[in-house]
């Protein structure tokens, strides 16, 4: 897991992007976009068209990061084109960094042991 520093927001580029992109390729669709700066020190998320890969970009105030991560089984669950750039909360970047429904998680609950 990434180690995100507090304050700091996830933003999700909705749609498919073209994964042959880099860090400049990236930025410049933030910028564009999404309408943020590359440089704030978010996070900012973008999915392929098959949906198993996603690439995270990153500046951490000393140079420029990009994470990369393909499911071997499953697909990032992603939002529709429709919704705009969507912001997500870091435990929920987790999930689907993991390949889990971030938009609902449920809790487990487990039996106590009473005696």
């Amino acid at each position: 897991m990434i180690p995100v520093p507090p304050g700091v927001r996830v933003w999700l580029a909705t749609g498919y992007t073209d994964m042959r992109r880099g860090f400049p390729g990236l930025s410049l669709q933030v910028q564009e976009v999404l309408r943020r700066d590359p440089l704030s020190g978010h996070l900012f998320c973008f999915r392929g068209r098959r949906g198993d890969l996603l690439k995270v970009i990153w500046h951490d105030g000393q140079g420029a990061c990009l994470f990369t991560k393909r499911l071997e089984r499953g697909r990032f669950l992603w939002p529709s084109p429709a919704d705009g750039a969507v912001t997500i909360s870091t435990a929920q970047l987790g999930y689907l960094l993991s390949g889990i429904d971030w938009r609902a998680p449920r809790e487990t609950w487990r039996p106590m042991r009473v005696g």
